[in-house]
């Protein structure tokens, strides 16, 4: 044998448990059928926020948006109007009247705003409707001035026939002009505050990304405004108006209405006041 020669390998023999190499102590095992990734695979950060799960659906059709505004409005009229008149039906202590009208108010403004929220927003207000409209002017989220055009002119309709909707169901005439009168200095100033709060509320949840808890934060804080303001808490522009074309316990005077409404539309402006002063944006470093 020269040393250019090749040495035999030993003969192989069946392997033993011995000659048979272990894993590292700490090496995690893959999982039987898990796929490997690509090496050049790129992975997420950790970080890196996922996307709602309605973010990628389409957004409703203006006209769709616009019915969900005046039928929801038509709604928590009826409910305002037509809880007032069973109210009254039932018993002469003007205190359970203004109960039972409250709390029909709050579990009906929370469903409607459940049930039609996802479609337009469930503003059911155009002091709500023009709040967010400026807040979109000022580069947040909101509505445009075009979408301000229908919203408005639609809640107005649906609290004229939700008006008209309860009195039919009471047996009372469809339109009639009603005499409550609502005029007074501490009145209006029941209503700015009134509408300021709702404005703070709802652009504050907004702001801090908490609208889900609108239906029950709002439907809330309407029905402890109908017992803590003077007014009753209207701070709806077309719900006010709604309010004229019915003569019983919900109604208001036509002749105090544009007072209302003036104090809803001042109201307005104080809440989003409020929240730019509240829910001040800080500055990144």
């Amino acid at each position: 044998m020269t040393a250019a020669e090749p040495v035999a390998a030993p003969a192989a023999g069946p392997a033993t448990a011995a000659d048979t190499p272990r894993p590292a102590p700490d090496t995690p095992r893959p999982a039987p059928d898990t796929p490997r990734p690509a090496p050049d695979t790129p992975r997420p950060a950790p970080d890196t926020p996922r996307p709602a799960p309605d973010a990628t659906l389409p957004r409703a059709p203006l006209v769709a948006r616009a019915a969900a505004e005046a039928v929801g409005t038509a709604g928590l009229v009826a409910v305002v109007v037509g809880s007032g008149i069973q109210a009254t039906g039932l018993t002469d202590d003007v205190a359970l009247q203004l109960l039972a009208n409250s709390t029909a108010t709050v579990f009906g403004l929370g469903v409607l705003i459940v049930l039609l929220g996802p479609v337009s927003g469930a503003h059911f207000n155009p002091a709500v409707t023009l709040a967010e409209w400026w807040t979109a002017r000022r580069g947040g989220a909101g509505v445009t001035a075009r979408e301000a055009a229908v919203y408005v002119p639609s809640q107005i309709v649906g609290a004229i026939a939700g008006a008209v909707l309860a009195d039919a169901m009471f047996g009372e005439p469809l339109v009639k002009w009603s005499t409550h009168d609502r005029s007074g200095g501490n009145l209006w100033l029941g209503e700015v505050v009134a509408t300021a709060g709702l404005i703070l509320l709802i652009l504050g949840l907004g702001r801090t990304d908490r609208l889900r808890f609108a239906p029950a934060a709002v439907a809330s804080y309407i029905g402890a405004a109908y017992w803590f303001t003077s007014s009753t808490s209207f701070a709806n522009p077309a719900v006010t108006i709604g309010r004229a074309f019915t003569d019983t316990f919900a109604g208001i005077a036509p002749a105090s209405v544009p007072g209302f409404v003036g104090m809803q539309l001042i109201g307005t402006a104080v809440g989003l006041a409020l929240v730019a002063v509240v829910f001040m944006r800080g500055r990144t470093a």
